[in-house]
């Protein structure tokens, strides 16, 4: 079940193209094709807008005492608190999740200074603040419920940083929408029930009331590519930015 959190206030859009889907739907692909053609007319830049939870693994693994097998261990018991969100987080796994959090805030400053510079950036996915959960690319400890005062802290503390991130919305939103046997065809390594979730959720986001630009993830990537690149540069004349 989607938990659902606060509103947030509207702010101009930002030189931003975001990329938002279900694994499986073609974002990477889609968001790579896009910065090699619009790299030709102005600045233009990839920005992985995910949690890297790959690079924070790598970082608590390499911490003294903590170690490889223990920082593992961190991960998977941050990825179970969608699975169990009435079970209180403990104090190691909610610092790993906002570590997880604040790096996303992280790269999404980076992404905010780079589009002041004039560069026109395209994200592989985009944080946003209506619905709870790393799956959706919300706050992970919004879905939990409980624990002692400094995992309150740290949970309040986070769901500001996903509206205060949700409050830049995207110029344009590229949503590629799937059906679950398509997506799990290109990604049966992935769980069935996560993609079934993502399918159910992402479709009814609406990124702070952004423009949004809802394509077929099912069909050929040039067509998916040829129309959102269609839909960027006539923004962009639109919109002289």
């Amino acid at each position: 079940m989607s938990h659902q959190i606060s509103p947030l206030p509207n702010l101009n859009p930002v030189r931003v193209i975001a990329i938002t889907g279900c694994d499986g739907s073609g974002k990477s692909t889609l968001a790579a094709s896009l910065v090699e053609q619009l790299a030709s007319q102005e600045p233009a830049e990839l920005l992985y807008l995910g949690q890297s939870s790959g690079r924070i693994g790598e970082w608590i693994s390499s911490l003294p005492i903590i170690g490889g097998p223990f920082g593992r261990y961190l991960l998977k018991k941050s990825d179970r608190v969608h699975e169990k969100p009435s079970t209180p987080p403990g104090n190691a796994t909610t610092l790993v999740i906002f570590l997880l959090s604040y790096w996303r805030v992280f790269k999404f400053k980076r992404m905010l200074k780079k589009s002041r510079q004039g560069q026109l950036l395209i994200t592989d996915r985009y944080p946003q603040a209506e619905v709870a959960g790393f799956r959706f690319d919300g706050p992970q400890l919004a879905k939990t419920v409980g624990g002692n005062r400094w995992v309150r802290a740290l949970r309040k503390q986070e769901e500001k940083l996903y509206q205060w991130m949700a409050s830049y919305k995207p110029m344009l939103l590229i949503r590629l929408d799937i059906d679950e046997k398509t997506a799990y065809s290109r990604k049966p390594d992935h769980d069935i029930n996560a993609l079934r979730e993502k399918i159910a959720v992402i479709p009814h986001l609406n990124f702070n009331g952004a423009n949004i630009l809802d394509l077929d993830g099912r069909e050929p990537a040039s067509k998916i590519l040829d129309e959102s690149i269609r839909a960027v540069q006539d923004l962009l004349k639109s919109k002289n930015v």
